[in-house]
């Protein structure tokens, strides 16, 4: 077991009084999301005073995880806070650089070979400054961290989006920049809003076709990408409690999709199980032991609607297999209407790749439920007539599957095998069988589908469902075929139609034993950058900015028309091996990005000296060479997605002074304050309209700069006339010190 004993012990041991001293103070009982959140506060905190979605709250988590491709550059500005090691229990996993190609050995191989830098930056780092490594090939990082660390009761932050994955687990877990992350790392609490709560009660019990994962897209479905930001998503009721604890994982994964800052379980049985197998049987005593104070007092499931802010009920015994996407989670509808909107859309119906696995879907269960249908399929005479990828999600399970024959099943069919990381997911797949700007269809059971997300071709289609709808119709090739009703041909011509499929929730021989791939920090060594690295450079701090002066009569980069989310801003892909250097990855800035002043992706006009048809980035790296900060204008929800900080970084560097926008997703929002970028938001939204792409802009009142006090844009035409309007901003006043300071790290090693 990697973790440790005692502190949990303390933790739990101070639930009680925490609780009973919260419920004193506001006159009720308490959800799982406010024990968790109380006993992570300051103990002196007055939590009458908490307003939900307006008070800042301080947390204190027990832990931080770091991917591979957002932990360098966390780990640069810790080496910048110049702290001897870091004061909570962090981890560093290495799942974001591995490529998906060829197969799970020679991709690791080649990663391992290519990746040589960052990676031994990453380890030497770890083991000075006493972080735990996970090495390449052991496993993505939310995977990892279920089987080993997530833990009821308890708080943690990642530098991932995903990171609510171990909300499945009873764990408050948020994902966030890599700054906060630093904050953290550095023995300062980790800052945020009150939550809104919603409470999603389920009932009944999922059977047959129907999984985890559509709990999940109808919830995206229903609330849409928007519809959780600012909010914590509890699921309660004897539809949760009945779930696998990897079921519970996958539909807090997907939070992520409707902008929540986490979703969470409360404890409940299911869950241990789960601990013992993976030999975190000291802890699921524990949990047994202080069972009452882990999960939701009895009376918010009796009268919930007293205790959230929104309120939903799912009944899991009528809720059908369901399908999302292309280029958005929250275009659902249930498997039996995709077939009709295939043809009304113009969809391509061919799935010209079926994926598997990842860090939502490659449980055990999930694996032995998806290889059923397989097997009915082998008996049938029937192989894949899509593609059909397979990525474990943690060396763990890829040797239990391994062991149990069920990797070779699915290889027997057809099937490729990829490394315990990433891949695809991310937009770390080299495709051979689509060229750029083919229109093709593909079905995931991952988490996310933007545009060019899983491929960088723009025309690529990605549909999300749960790994069993995936296999099954990958066998059908049909974006169209049903495998609920429809039928396919055997091998003697007959009519063959797939039984739902049944899985087992743990392995019966348990998980095989083996090194999973950790290295316990030596607390030792030297951290080498080479200066002449192309990867990796040591960070320099932020200039100053005069609020006054230096907001003056500034251009307008672009403007963004539709979606502009983190992928929009900052791609991955081929970009990632550039995390770790941000001058470098600059270059990347706005390429997905679409400009409503151009009609090429990524493209605009240098608003100062007339040049047409630049990529973005290159006018922004005028126009600072020139001395000339800019500002940028977008809709809603800005910034949704991935937790990325380098789409605040990026920006920053390029000589963003402001962005202006409807709304934006949390991380993005906080990752702007954090790098002293003003998120400034539309008091009246029409003025978005009045933006023109040779405006200049001059933001009033900054030397002034208040909590709740809103600020103005002045903007001159390129006609001469000129117009007011007013703006507002969020920052509260140590957000308005990290602004002055030109950014948080500055003001931490001020």
């Amino acid at each position: 077991m990697l973790m440790e004993l005692a502190p949990i012990e303390k933790l739990f041991k101070s639930y009680a009084s925490i609780c009973d001293a919260a419920r004193k103070n506001l006159g009720r009982d308490l959800t799982i999301v406010e024990k968790i959140l109380f006993t992570h506060m300051d103990p002196g905190t007055d939590y009458s005073k908490l307003e939900r979605g307006v008070s800042n709250i301080f947390l204190n988590p027990d832990r931080v995880a770091m991917q591979d491709a957002t932990a360098q550059m966390a780990i640069l500005q810790f080496i910048s806070a110049k702290m001897p090691k870091v004061a909570v229990p962090t981890t560093v996993h290495c799942d974001h650089l591995i490529q998906a190609y060829s197969g799970a050995t020679t991709d690791l191989q080649a990663a391992e070979e290519v990746n040589k830098e960052v990676y031994d930056f990453l380890r030497s780092a770890s083991m000075k400054y006493g972080m735990g490594f996970w090495k390449p090939g052991s496993g993505i990082i939310h995977q990892v961290v279920y089987e080993n660390y997530a833990c009821p009761g308890t708080m943690m932050i990642g530098t991932d989006s995903h990171t609510p994955n171990a909300g499945g687990m009873g764990t408050i877990a948020i994902g966030v920049g890599g700054a906060d992350a630093v904050d953290v790392m550095t023995n300062q609490p980790f800052m945020t809003k009150m939550p809104k709560l919603i409470g999603i009660k389920l009932t009944g019990q999922l059977s047959g076709w129907t999984a985890s994962k559509d709990v999940i897209l109808k919830v995206a479905t229903m609330l849409t990408v928007k519809g959780g930001t600012g909010k914590i998503v509890e699921y309660f009721g004897e539809g949760a409690r009945s779930m696998s604890a990897t079921g519970k994982g996958t539909i807090t994964n997907m939070g992520a999709e409707i902008g929540a800052t986490t979703s969470t379980f409360g404890y409940d049985e299911m869950m241990d199980p789960y601990l013992r197998a993976t030999d975190r049987g000291p802890i699921a005593d524990l949990c047994k032991q202080y069972a009452d104070d882990l999960r939701s007092d009895p009376s918010v499931e009796a009268d919930p609607e007293k205790y959230y802010d929104e309120y939903y009920e799912i009944d899991l015994n009528s809720l059908e297999p369901h399908i999302v996407g292309p280029h958005t989670p929250d275009l659902g509808r249930e498997v039996s209407a995709m077939s009709a909107e295939v043809d009304e859309k113009d969809y391509p119906e061919k799935i010209s790749a079926a994926l598997i696995g990842s860090c939502t879907n490659s449980s055990y269960e999930d694996m032995t439920r998806a290889v059923s249908l397989v097997r009915q399929a082998k008996i049938a005479g029937l192989k894949a007539k899509s593609p059909l990828l397979v990525t474990p999600g943690s060396e763990t399970i890829y040797q239990t599957i391994k062991r149990d024959g069920i990797l070779e099943e699915f290889e027997e069919v057809g099937g490729t095998v990829l490394a315990n990381a990433c891949g695809p997911c991310i937009g770390q797949w080299k495709r051979d069988d689509m060229k750029k700007g083919d229109k093709n269809s593909i079905l995931t059971s991952y988490n996310r589908n933007f545009a060019k997300r899983n491929d960088g071709n723009p025309e690529t289609l990605g549909f999300i469902s749960s790994p069993e709808l995936v296999v099954a119709m990958a066998f059908g090739g049909s974006m169209k075929f049903n495998p609920l009703t429809d039928s396919l041909k055997d091998k003697d011509g007959n009519d063959f139609k797939f039984q739902p499929p049944e899985g087992e929730v743990l392995p019966p021989n348990g998980y095989t034993p083996q090194d999973a791939g950790f290295e316990i920090p030596t607390m030792s060594g030297e951290v080498v950058i080479d200066p002449a690295s192309e990867r990796l450079a040591a960070l320099e701090p932020f200039p100053k900015q005069d609020p006054v002066k230096d907001y003056q009569d500034l251009p307008v980069l672009f403007k963004a028309s539709g979606k502009c989310t983190t992928d929009h801003i900052s791609q991955a892909g081929p970009w990632l091996k550039f995390r770790g250097h941000l001058d470098n990855i600059s270059n990347n800035m706005f390429l997905g990005a679409t400009n409503a002043f151009h009609p090429d992706t990524g493209f605009g006009n240098n608003p100062v000296t007339g040049e047409e048809s630049l990529e973005l980035n290159k006018i922004a790296r005028n126009l600072k060479e020139s001395g000339l900060g800019w500002v940028a204008f977008a809709g809603e929800n800005v910034g949704e997605g991935s937790s990325r900080e380098h789409a605040a970084m990026e920006p920053r560097h390029m000589g963003c002074l402001a962005f202006v926008a409807h709304s934006y997703a949390r991380i993005f929002e906080a990752n702007l304050k954090k790098q002293a970028v003003l998120p400034l938001t539309f008091t009246d939204k029409a003025d978005y309209d009045k933006i023109q792409a040779k405006d200049r802009i001059s933001c009033e009142g900054l030397d002034q700069i208040a909590p709740g006090k809103p600020v103005s844009l002045s903007i001159k035409h390129e006609d001469g006339s000129t117009e007011t309007i007013p703006v507002n901003h969020t920052l509260n006043d140590n957000e308005i010190n990290w602004f002055k300071a030109g950014s948080a790290l500055n003001s931490l090693t001020a």
